[in-house]
C-alpha cells in the first residue's frame, strides 16, 4: 500500500479503485457495486512538495470551464491546449502563447503540478479578520463554570488582536453581552421559550436607535444598512474589549432560576444558539466567523429541546430514536435542519464544545455541526484534558496548527462517462444541477458544487461516482487510452486571510471489470475501501431504518473475495486471497464490532460524535478508528505493532492501544507490581524506568498531531480499566481457558479466526 500512500502524500487522494473498473451493458451487477467507485479527498493536504501558489487567475477551457492541467495536450506551432475532459481546443491567451514552448511550460503543466494554488487577485491586505463568537451555558455547577471560565481565558490569550469577538450566555433566558460598552456590564435578555428572527434580535439590540432601518431589502453587514459603530457594539476587536471581556467571564455566576427537586435546570441551548446566528448573519455575512458553543447539559426549554424537565424522564436512547418514541427528537431535528440551512447561506460554522456526564443533544445538532464543517468535542468534565486541551488547540499557531480555513466552495469536474453521486463529509449541497450529477444521490447529493463553510488541514471528504455501462471502449475513450479525469477544485479563504483557488487533478485508467481481475486487484487500495465501507455504512444506518449493517458488510467481503480470490469449489482450505486484500477481511472483522455499527453500549450522542469525526477524517487516521494499532514496549527489544489479540497480553509486557478516541497504556500485572513497589526509582533499575517512560513518549506524540485531542487511559492487567484494551482486543480465547496472558475476555463476539473460516467456506460454497 505504499504506492497509494505516496498518491496520497503528492494530492491528498486516496481511492479504492485506482483502476477503475467499469461494467458491460445489460451483464450483471458490476463489479463496484459493494465498494463504490470514490475517491477520499482531503483539500487543504499539506503535501510531501510544496505546492505552487501562483499569483494569477487560472486558464479556463471555453466549454467545460474546467483548468488547465498537465494532462491537457498542448500544441505549441498554434500555441491551443486541448481539455482532456471535453476534448475541446483552447487558445492560449497572449501572456501564454508569447513564451510558451516545449522547454519553458507554464508551472501549471509541469508533471508533477497536480495540484496548484491561485492565488485571488482581489487580495488585499484589509481583508476581514476572523468572527469568534462564545455562547456559554451557565447551568453549570460553580465549579465546572470555574473549569470553563480558565479555559476562555487561555483561548482569548490565544486568539490574535485583530480578531473579533462575541459573548453570548444562557440559561432559561439568552443574554448577549455589549462588549463594546466598557463602563459597566451591559447586556440585553431575549426569552428562552421561543424562537426569533434577525430583524427580531435586530431590533431588540437597538441596532436602529441611531441610524433609521432600510425600508427594503436584507439587512447584512455595513454595506446593507448597519453602521460599523453599531456592530462594535456587540461584535468588537479582541484588542479593543479584552478587559471588558475578561471582567465579564469573572463576574459570570452559575444560574440563579430556582431548579425544583428533581427536576433539570431550564436550559435554552437552541434558542442561545439561533440569536447568535442571527446577529453574525447580520454583523459579518460571508465572513470567517464561528459560533463556539460550551454546552454542559440537554436542551430543556425552547426550540431544539431534547427531553423535558422533569428527572423522571430519561433522555432519548437509540431505542427509543428507532421505535420513534423519542418525543422530542424530530423536532429537535428539525429545527438544527433550519439553523444548518441559515448558516451555510451566511457562510458561518458552529463548534459544540460538550462536556457532561449525560447527554447534551449532540446527535440533534450533528446536521448543523457537519455542514458548517464545524468541530465537535466530547467530555466529560471542562476540567478534562480532552476539552480543555482541544480548545486550547483550536487557537494555537505553528507546527501543528490546524490551518483553519473559511468560506469555502467545492466543485468537480469529470470525464464523459462518470457522474457524482454525492459527498459524506463536512460540507452542504449547493444544489447546482448538470450533467455530471447522478441520478442516485448518496450524502449531500444531486449536485456538482458544495459549501464548505469551515475546513482545515485534515477536512476531508469522501465522494461518490457512478460509472456508465459500455460494451467497449469507444472510439474517443480509445484515443485517450482508456482514461478517466477529475478535478477538484476548492476555492477558500486562507487561515492568514487570502483568497485562493486549489485545483487537484487526477488520471485513472479504466478497465472493462469482468475480464481485467488482475489488474483491478493491482489497484486496489483496501485500507480506502475500508473507510469508504464504514463512512457508507454509517450513513445508510441514519437514513434506512431497516438497514442491517453486518449482514451488508458481509455480503460486500463476501462478493469482492469470491471475485479476486483463487479457490476450489467447495473446498475452504483452498482459498487464496490476493495480497491487495489480505488485510481486508479483518478490517470488515473490526468494522462490525467497532462503535460505528455497534451502537448497544453507546449513548445517540457518542455515535453521532465518532459518525462525523469519522466523515472528517483521512484513511489513515479513520484506520486506526476501524482497527485500533498495538504497540508492545519489553526489556528485550524495540518497540513494535504486534497484534491486535488477547494473546498479546503478558505480565512482562507495555501495551500501547491507539483507538484513535483513546490511547490505552497497559501494564501488564509484573511490571506493574515492580512500580508500585518502586523500583523505577532505584538507580540500579533505569531500565525500568526507561520502560514505563517509553509509552508516554510515545502517546506524547500522537497527543500532540491529533484533534480532538484522544482521551488517555492508564491501567494495569486485571484493574477495572484494562476494559478499555480487552474490548479492542480479538477475542482467540473464549473465556474457558487462560491463555498466555493469563487473562479471559468474556464475549459473545466471535474471534478472527472463526470469522475467516465461515467466510471461507460462504466463498467456496
Amino acid at each position: 500500500m505504499a504506492e497509494f500512500a505516496e498518491l496520497e502524500a503528492q494530492d491528498g487522494v486516496r481511492m479504492p479503485w485506482n483502476i477503475i473498473p467499469v461494467a458491460k451493458t445489460n451483464k450483471d451487477q458490476p463489479i463496484d457495486s459493494e465498494i463504490p467507485v470514490s475517491a477520499l479527498y482531503t483539500p487543504l493536504h499539506s503535501s510531501s512538495t510544496t505546492t505552487p501558489l501562483l499569483p494569477y487567475p487560472p486558464l479556463r477551457c471555453r466549454t467545460c470551464r474546467s483548468v488547465l492541467n498537465p494532462y491537457s495536450v498542448v500544441d505549441f506551432s498554434s500555441s491551443t491546449w486541448g481539455c482532456p475532459f471535453c476534448f475541446n481546443r483552447n487558445p492560449f491567451p497572449s501572456n501564454y502563447s508569447s513564451s510558451i514552448s516545449d522547454t519553458n511550460l507554464p508551472p501549471e503543466l509541469f508533471p508533477l503540478s497536480t495540484t496548484v494554488e491561485y492565488l485571488s487577485s482581489s487580495f488585499s491586505s484589509s481583508s476581514p479578520p476572523p468572527v469568534f463568537l462564545f455562547v456559554v451555558d451557565t447551568c453549570l455547577f460553580s465549579d465546572e463554570l470555574d473549569l470553563l471560565r480558565s479555559s476562555l481565558f487561555q483561548a482569548l490569550d490565544l486568539i490574535p488582536d485583530s480578531s473579533v469577538v462575541g459573548l453570548i450566555t444562557f440559561d432559561s433566558l439568552v443574554r448577549v453581552y455589549e462588549l463594546g460598552f466598557p463602563h459597566c456590564t451591559k447586556s440585553y435578555f431575549f426569552h428562552g421559550n421561543r424562537d426569533c428572527t434577525k430583524d427580531q434580535v435586530l431590533d431588540h439590540l437597538c441596532f436602529f436607535v441611531n441610524n433609521p432601518k432600510p425600508s427594503s431589502g436584507v439587512i447584512a453587514g455595513v454595506r446593507d444598512g448597519l453602521s460599523a459603530q453599531d456592530i462594535a457594539r456587540f461584535l468588537p476587536p479582541a484588542s479593543d474589549c479584552q478587559f471588558t471581556l475578561q471582567s465579564v467571564l469573572e463576574e459570570l455566576e452559575s444560574s440563579h432560576w430556582p431548579v425544583a427537586a428533581h427536576h433539570r435546570p431550564a436550559r435554552c441551548t437552541g434558542v442561545a444558539l439561533r440569536v447568535a446566528a442571527c446577529l453574525l448573519g447580520a454583523c459579518f455575512p460571508g465572513s470567517a466567523a464561528r459560533i463556539m458553543a460550551f454546552i454542559g447539559g440537554p436542551s430543556t426549554l425552547g426550540p431544539g429541546a431534547i427531553v423535558s424537565r422533569e428527572l423522571s424522564e430519561p433522555i432519548r436512547s437509540h431505542k427509543d430514536i428507532d421505535k420513534d418514541s423519542a418525543l422530542y427528537y424530530h423536532e429537535a431535528v428539525e429545527f438544527y435542519e433550519k439553523l444548518a440551512k441559515q448558516l451555510v447561506h451566511q457562510g458561518h460554522v458552529l463548534d459544540v464544545f460538550a462536556s457532561s456526564v449525560d447527554q447534551v443533544g449532540i446527535a440533534e445538532m450533528k446536521v448543523a455541526v457537519e455542514q458548517t464543517g464545524g468541530f465537535v468535542v466530547l467530555a466529560e468534565s471542562f476540567g478534562h484534558s480532552v476539552f480543555r486541551d482541544s480548545l486550547k488547540r483550536v487557537f494555537q499557531s505553528g507546527e501543528n496548527d490546524l490551518g483553519l480555513s473559511s468560506c469555502g466552495i467545492f466543485e468537480i469536474n469529470c470525464s464523459k462517462g462518470v457522474k457524482v453521486q454525492g459527498i459524506i463529509g463536512p460540507c452542504a449541497s449547493l444544489e447546482k444541477k448538470g450533467p455530471l450529477c447522478s441520478d442516485t444521490g448518496i450524502g449531500q447529493g444531486h449536485t456538482s458544487a458544495w459549501k464548505m463553510c469551515g475546513l482545515d488541514k485534515s477536512t476531508s471528504i469522501c465522494l461518490v461516482f457512478e460509472i456508465s455501462k459500455r460494451e467497449s471502449a469507444d472510439v474517443v475513450l480509445q484515443s485517450q487510452i482508456n482514461q478517466f479525469y477529475f478535478q477538484f477544485l476548492t476555492y477558500y479563504q486562507h487561515s492568514n486571510g487570502q483568497t485562493r483557488l486549489r485545483v487537484t487533478t487526477l488520471s485513472r485508467r479504466w478497465v472493462l471489470g469482468t475480464e481485467n481481475l488482475q489488474e483491478l486487484t493491482n489497484g486496489f487500495d483496501q485500507e480506502a475501501a475500508a473507510v469508504v465501507m464504514a463512512r457508507l455504512i454509517s450513513f445508510k444506518m441514519e437514513t434506512q431504518p431497516e438497514f442491517n449493517p453486518q449482514r451488508w458488510a458481509d455480503k460486500g467481503l463476501i462478493n469482492l473475495c469470491s471475485r479476486f480470490g483463487e479457490y476450489q469449489k467447495g473446498n475452504a482450505s483452498s482459498f487464496s486471497p490476493p495480497s491487495q486484500l489480505s488485510n481486508f477481511p479483518q478490517f470488515v472483522f473490526h468494522l462490525r464490532r467497532s462503535q460505528f455499527v455497534q451502537v448497544f453500549n453507546s449513548s445517540p450522542d457518542e455515535t453521532a460524535y465518532f459518525r462525523m469525526i469519522l466523515n472528517r477524517e483521512n484513511v489513515s487516521n479513520s484506520i486506526v478508528m476501524i482497527q485500533p494499532s498495538l504497540v508492545s514496549f519489553t526489556y528485550h527489544s524495540q518497540p513494535e505493532p504486534i497484534p491486535l489479540d488477547v494473546a498479546s497480553v503478558a505480565a512482562d509486557r507495555i501495551l500501547l492501544l491507539d483507538a484513535y478516541f483513546t490511547l490505552v497504556i497497559f501494564h501488564g500485572a509484573t511490571i506493574a507490581q515492580w512500580r508500585k513497589d518502586g523500583y523505577h526509582h532505584q538507580p540500579e533499575h533505569q531500565a525500568l524506568a526507561h520502560l514505563l517512560q517509553s509509552p508516554r513518549d510515545y502517546s506524547d506524540t500522537i497527543i500532540n498531531e491529533r484533534f480532538p485531542i484522544p482521551r488517555l487511559v492508564i491501567c494495569d492487567q486485571y484493574g477495572s480499566q484494562a476494559r478499555f484494551l480487552l474490548a479492542k482486543l480479538n477475542p482467540s480465547s473464549d473465556g474457558n481457558g487462560p491463555f498466555s496472558g493469563g487473562s479471559n475476555v468474556f464475549t459473545d463476539d466471535v474471534s478472527l479466526s472463526v470469522f475467516l473460516d465461515h467466510l471461507r467456506r460462504l466463498i467456496v460454497h
